[in-house]
């Protein structure tokens, strides 16, 4: 049994909650970031299909960060079924759909190396495997270079596995205020999960 069929076995069913940590949150994504910031997101399942997804309450995608977060937790999803992972990706990227070298990409990345999502939620460590604790709980942060242009974003995560952020890059659609998924920059190699090192 996968990372990803373990963690859905012990998910209970319902609807996901934010916990925002930062102050002032009520232009978060919308004006030029001046200072660090981070959310925390609890979601209490992995979707796996687009209509699940869209059933979470971050998926109003009114801000950077609750769209990075759900691009994180969809990801999750690949070991169990990689096309309805593109599908979702899809519909977190609105008009801008993945493109046949975009799916090879994450395909490279996330073959035999599915530990790597997981990696970016609490409680993942190499030594447990980056089983994350439940439910699933992420932080995503920006800094002052965060919102180099207008409604344009790049958010980032922190992985058990590496020693520095990862980015996503993210659009702003002024029409619908929702910011849209440009470019996952999360997938490089991470440490080793210990039950994959033989030196370990």
């Amino acid at each position: 049994m996968g990372l990803f069929d373990s963690v859905k076995n012990s998910l209970k069913q319902g609807a996901s909650k934010v916990i925002n940590e930062a102050a002032d949150s009520a232009a978060a994504g919308v004006k030029k970031a001046v200072e660090s910031k981070k959310e925390t997101f609890t979601f209490n399942d992995i979707p796996t299909t687009v209509e699940e997804l869209q059933a979470i309450p971050e998926y109003s995608m009114d801000t950077p960060y609750k769209t990075a977060a759900l691009a994180i937790l969809v990801l999750c999803n690949y070991e169990n079924n990689p096309e309805n992972t593109y599908a979702m990706l899809d519909a977190l990227r609105g008009p801008d759909p993945m493109t046949v070298v975009a799916k090879n990409f994450i395909k490279d990345r996330l073959e035999g190396k599915t530990y790597k999502p997981y990696s970016f939620f609490e409680g993942a460590t190499v030594e447990n495997n980056y089983t994350p604790n439940l439910p699933l709980k992420i932080t995503v942060s920006s800094n002052a270079y965060s919102f180099p242009e207008e409604n344009w974003a790049t958010i980032h995560a922190k992985s058990a596995g590496a020693d520095s952020d990862r980015p996503i890059k993210l659009r702003l659609k002024p029409s619908t205020n929702q910011w849209f998924l440009n470019d996952i920059q999360i997938l490089a190699d991470i440490r080793v999960p210990v039950a994959e090192n033989p030196w370990a």
